[in-house]
């Protein structure tokens, strides 16, 4: 069985049917949208998505960061700029 990270599920014929009510039923909470009762997407408000995205460059820029402190640094004194 397929886990869920969502407190909410619908079915896609559903979300079909009225996608306006399963937003606002949702409250901003994450829906996930199964097809033959398996998740197949989720839908997440547009703040929500929006945080994680940038959670998500963070965490990038910082493995990023954390790479180039391993490598070789070049001394250059304030005259040589």
């Amino acid at each position: 069985m397929d886990r869920i990270f969502a407190s909410a599920s619908v079915s896609i014929s559903d979300l079909k049917k009225n996608p306006s009510r399963v937003i606002l039923q949702a409250e901003g909470a994450p829906v996930a949208i199964l097809n033959h009762n398996k998740p197949s997407a989720y839908l997440v408000p547009a703040a929500t998505f929006e945080a994680v995205m940038e959670k998500l460059e963070e965490y990038e820029l910082a493995k990023l960061v954390e790479e180039r402190a391993e490598e070789a640094t070049v001394k250059v004194g304030l005259d040589d700029l």
